[in-house]
């Protein structure tokens, strides 16, 4: 009976996911296989290891590498500053509340600071220097993405260091540890969990960024994710579209293998 009643309250959550996941992507791959008339090919795949291709994976690569690494180096620091103080999630709300702003909005509003009439260019100003093109560039979009994803870091690194004993820590103090010993052989091990979720919300989104890419960057870069949205909407070449993102979801399922959480079993 017990059987029947678990079976039973598997099947919405298999509905969602049979719905919601294989079917898109099986479409994806589907669409991978057809050219610009509809007949099945496979030149698409071919196409997507040329250099063109090629260079365009790297340097996905390299901007979400560079976002993550710049968000968890603000993050860290952030949320174990955060665990030390009186209010620590009325804290962490404050800087949540941030994330529940419509993303377009956001990036208009940086749009508007980083413009060559913002308050940056106007702060500028007043000590007599030139009007600097800050918009469409590596750094503004480096910036603004940072930003967008710094909540979604600060989670789960401050739910894996506030649920650290202290008393280890203390531990390692009196037998004369330093500060620098104590976070490297102690506090970051234990916390490295929540450090490998953070880099998955985050690596994973920056590698298919493309509406930050075209209002922030413009066309100073390019990754997989514009290239996705031009074969769609530019080119109507559905079928290549549908490849990189083939390729895409390839790269994230390897990604979240290398940075999931592998718990053992004790003996």
């Amino acid at each position: 009976m017990f059987n029947k009643v678990s079976k039973g309250s598997l099947f919405p959550y298999a509905f969602w996911i049979a719905l919601f996941v294989i079917a898109p992507i099986a479409l994806i791959v589907y669409y991978s296989m057809l050219d610009l008339n509809g007949h099945f090919t496979l030149n698409n795949y071919k196409a997507f290891f040329t250099p063109v291709y090629l260079k365009m994976t790297l340097t996905s690569f390299w901007y979400a590498f560079l976002i993550t690494f710049f968000t968890l180096i603000i993050a860290y620091p952030t949320a174990y500053l955060l665990t030390k103080t009186k209010h620590k999630h009325l804290w962490l709300m404050l800087i949540i509340i941030p994330s529940w702003i419509n993303l377009l909005l956001k990036t208009y509003a940086f749009i508007g600071i980083f413009g060559l009439y913002g308050p940056i260019n106007a702060f500028i100003k007043t000590f007599g220097l030139e009007q600097q093109q800050i918009l469409f560039t590596d750094f503004s979009f480096i910036f603004v993405s940072v930003y967008i994803f710094i909540p979604f870091m600060i989670i789960p690194i401050f739910n894996s260091l506030n649920k650290l004993n202290p008393t280890l820590v203390y531990a390692a103090r009196d037998l004369g540890a330093s500060s620098f010993t104590t976070f490297r052989r102690i506090i970051f091990p234990l916390t490295i969990d929540g450090v490998k979720s953070g880099i998955q919300v985050t690596f994973i989104p920056a590698l298919s960024l493309f509406m930050i890419t075209r209002l922030i960057a413009g066309n100073q870069v390019i990754t997989l994710g514009t290239a996705i949205e031009q074969q769609f909407l530019v080119s109507q070449n559905w079928g290549m579209g549908s490849t990189i993102a083939v390729f895409l979801i390839i790269l994230m399922v390897i990604i979240m293998l290398f940075t999931g959480q592998k718990k053992g079993g004790r003996a």
